[in-house]
């Protein structure tokens, strides 16, 4: 009896030891892969993990929602793939041991964003970033700025609304870009009656109105300005609109929808001076909101003119029966391509200059590679469009060029980053100090 137990907990086990091994050597061919992907390491926040306090329990690899950023290898919880990360924090709030920290990346990777002060303040006194400008991501992250912005705003205004030698009535702040951080912002001024103007170069919602329909925009409860608490922890984008909206329309906000900043000055006075196309504005401060998609890459090549050319994705169901050739390999360009691949009669092709996908999420890398292997989309690597004309795209590829059959173009090459604009204000780039305010934000993040 002793002996068959015995027996029995032995192979146990070893069935366990086994497991571990695969496990690890799993881990060990992510962290490979990964290394060969990222190259360069994460851009913004990402998990410190103190390996003195690290059990090893994997809950922090169980908890990420992206996949293939953390694995456990040698008994320790380990990033491996840093530039996939997004900051969710939820690693952190999985560890039993409080192993984890959300930190910055180090400032040879944010050379390129705008130095912020503990309260989000530029270099510029009295215009604050909020938002993807300051290097955190995430929905959530944008909100939660903009709002601590307008109420550090809110703190300063009896002194500024006092300066002397002002010609001209200001609003007390000008919120560029109706975003996540632009809304929050706006809807927090309007909450607090500060008078505000709100300016949006496309639509309301910034870049959350160009996501795909019903793409999924949040994981996490969050504080709205103007709304309360929403918490529900899977958010849509129509949702997250229509209820972006109804706040808005509570407090009477309107947002300048299609109105461009195309310069701020500050005045001798300390106010600014906005100028749009359709006029002039000053206010006493100023939320940049902008994010750091900036303005849709071009690819240079004949034909990006042509009508059937475009680079976002609004409607997916308005297009069947099409053929429809998607450039770009990230995660945009994939969720445009198998959003398209669902609409009746489409035949769907992914150009893409690269051997392998590279910087996917794992959930977009997981349903791109079945999409593939069931023939819903197919993918040219190592492709390069060099000229598009009516109906036909032309592709450089290995043996040559190829051209292809194409009813609609979608390109997805990324955005021109806002440093000039930025720069022009006086805003500077350089090493960003994280201040315990941020640190603090990424921690209840």
């Amino acid at each position: 009896m002793y002996l068959g137990f015995a027996l029995a907990l032995l192979a146990a086990l070893v069935l366990q030891v086994r497991g571990h091994r695969r496990r690890e050597a799993e881990a060990l061919e992510a962290a490979r892969r990964a290394g060969l992907k990222s190259g360069d390491g994460p851009r913004a926040q990402h998990p410190h993990i103190d390996i003195d306090w690290c059990i090893g329990c994997g809950a922090c690899v169980s908890y990420c929602p992206e996949g293939d950023v953390l694995q456990v290898i040698g008994g320790k919880a380990a990033l491996i793939n840093g530039r996939k990360c997004i900051g969710h924090g939820l690693c952190a709030e999985a560890c039993p041991v409080g192993a984890i920290e959300i930190v910055m990346a180090s400032p040879a990777m944010t050379a390129d964003l705008p130095v912020v002060s503990s309260e989000f303040e530029s270099s510029v006194e009295n215009l604050f970033i909020a938002g993807e400008l300051t290097g955190l991501a995430l929905i959530k992250n944008a909100i939660n700025q903009g709002r601590d912005c307008v109420d550090r705003i809110a703190g300063r205004l009896p002194r500024l609304r006092a300066r002397p030698g002002a010609a001209e009535p200001a609003v007390d702040v000008a919120i560029i870009g109706a975003g996540p951080a632009g809304l929050s912002a706006a809807l927090r001024a309007r909450e607090r009656g500060l008078s505000c103007l709100c300016f949006e170069s496309e639509e309301f919602g910034g870049t959350v109105a160009n996501y795909p329909r019903q793409k999924l925009v949040m994981t996490s409860p969050v504080e709205l300005p103007a709304f309360g608490k929403l918490r529900k922890l899977e958010i849509g984008k129509e949702e997250l609109l229509s209820t972006w909206k109804a706040a808005a329309k509570k407090v009477g906000l309107e947002v300048r929808s299609r109105e461009r900043v195309e310069g701020i000055t500050r005045e001798e006075t300390g106010r600014f001076r906005i100028r749009t196309a359709k006029g002039e504005f000053r206010a006493q401060t100023v939320v940049m909101a902008i994010g750091r998609r900036g303005t849709p890459r071009k690819l240079g090549i004949p034909g990006e003119e042509l009508p059937h050319v475009m680079y976002s994705l609004l409607d997916a169901e308005a297009y069947t029966g099409k053929r429809i050739l998607v450039v770009g390999g990230g995660d945009s360009a994939v969720e445009a391509a198998m959003g398209l691949a669902l609409q009746p009669g489409n035949q769907v092709t992914i150009s893409y200059r690269r051997s392998e996908f590279s910087r996917l999420k794992d959930r977009n890398e997981k349903r791109v590679a079945e999409a593939i292997q069931q023939r819903r989309v197919q993918v040219s690597f190592g492709s390069q469009p060099v000229e598009i004309r009516e109906g036909v795209v032309v592709l450089r590829v290995e043996e040559g060029l190829r051209e292809l059959a194409a009813d609609f173009v979608w390109i997805f090459a990324g955005g021109t980053p806002p440093k000039e604009f930025l720069e022009k204000v006086g805003i500077a780039f350089g090493r960003q100090e994280l201040s315990q305010a941020a640190e603090a934000e990424l921690k209840s993040a």
